[in-house]
């Protein structure tokens, strides 16, 4: 029996399984089985890493990347023609786009790289069509931007969603706060510090084995699922920010229109009559997490036509070094910083490597002579 029929098998196995707590331990074994055979099925059996193939080894470029993943004709490539320079084959017929091509958009003095990749059809993530080229290159990027057509109702967000959570990538998550540590002897010790509702120890114990853990500490730190533990085991998981974009809003009506645009995580657009397209990359920038700084030499003006881009998750003034030098901050004395970060001071506040600056800072930094 090959892994496709295996698959279709547990598939099968889990729909007809009633969900309750006596089937929980049978759930999470399945659900273990299930994450192995889908990883042997889109890495190889040998455990080599999916290779992106000919079309798909795009480069990295600019301060990050954002990847347009759509089924056929939502209007991937003209948007990616409309917001940067790249011109990208579009057409009233699916499958015009065979590759991924590559484009540059300016943002916030950001170069960010847009990816417009192959519209995926169903059951991409077993193979079909380029759905494995497609979502190796989705695990690259820094923004997975989910476009759909408004006129086609959520089925298409259900669909994509579903095939990118089976191939690894998590959606507007974070990880599960847990930590997994395999071990030569002991046994397995479990331990919690919260109240778990949504498995039990049993699972766990049962989830370790069918991968054939039998020695490691888990120590668990909040109300996890079995998913969320195969997803720590497996440690091949990418969590990535997501922003669902509705083109042709134009075929509907402004109520319509009004009740998506309030949905998280949400923009709408039409990239026909070129509505809300600079709404849609500043929302790209803020969904990458970006931090925009200023530098100023003493006695000078700050420079605001040179920002540093920084990502909001390394915004220490030690990143800011970086960012302009990696020898730096081995000659740091200290800094001064202007704005959101600081106290208010007409002189500016000196601060040290640790200190976390905010958007539209501006900083001087003073080094040893």
């Amino acid at each position: 029996m090959g892994v496709l029929e295996k698959i279709k098998d547990i598939e099968a196995e889990m729909a007809r399984t009633q969900k309750n707590k006596a089937t929980e331990y049978h759930l999470g074994l399945l659900k273990a089985k299930l994450a192995r055979y889908r990883a042997e099925l889109l890495e190889g059996a040998s455990g080599g890493a999916s290779k992106a193939g000919a079309g798909f080894d795009v480069a990295k470029a600019g301060f990050g990347r954002a990847v347009l993943i759509g089924f056929p004709s939502v209007g991937k490539s003209t948007l990616l023609s409309k917001v940067t320079s790249t011109e990208s084959a579009a057409a009233a017929y699916a499958f015009t786009t065979l590759v991924a091509v590559p484009g540059v958009m300016e943002i916030e003095g950001a170069k960010i790289q847009l990816l417009d990749l192959p519209g995926i059809i169903e059951g991409a993530a077993s193979g079909r069509g380029r759905g494995r080229q497609v979502v190796a290159v989705a695990k690259t990027a820094d923004l997975v931007v989910i476009m759909l057509d408004v006129t086609k109702g959520d089925e298409q967000r259900q669909q994509l969603e579903h095939e990118l959570e089976e191939i690894g990538i998590r959606l507007n998550r974070q990880p599960p706060d847990v930590v997994f540590k395999q071990k030569t002897a002991g046994g397995i010790t479990i331990n919690c510090t919260v109240n778990l509702t949504k498995t039990d120890e049993r699972t766990i114990r049962g989830i370790l084995q069918a991968y054939k853990i039998h020695n490691a500490d888990v120590m668990i730190r909040e109300d996890i699922t079995s998913d969320d533990l195969i997803d720590t085991i497996l440690g091949n998981r990418k969590y990535v920010p997501c922003l669902y974009v509705y083109n042709k809003i134009d075929s509907i009506s402004l109520e319509e229109v009004d009740r998506l645009a309030r949905e998280p995580h949400t923009v709408v657009i039409s990239c026909e009559l070129d509505l809300n397209l600079e709404v849609l990359k500043k929302r790209i920038w803020q969904k990458m997490g970006f931090n925009r700084i200023y530098t100023k030499k003493r006695g000078a003006e700050p420079d605001l036509m040179d920002p540093l881009i920084i990502k909001k998750t390394e915004a220490s003034m030690e990143a800011v070094c970086d960012s302009i030098h990696r020898g730096i901050k081995h000659k740091f004395k200290y800094a001064v910083v202007w704005g959101k970060s600081s106290k208010f001071n007409p002189q500016g506040q000196r601060v040290g490597l640790t200190h976390k600056v905010a958007q539209d800072d501006v900083v001087s930094i003073v080094t040893k002579v």
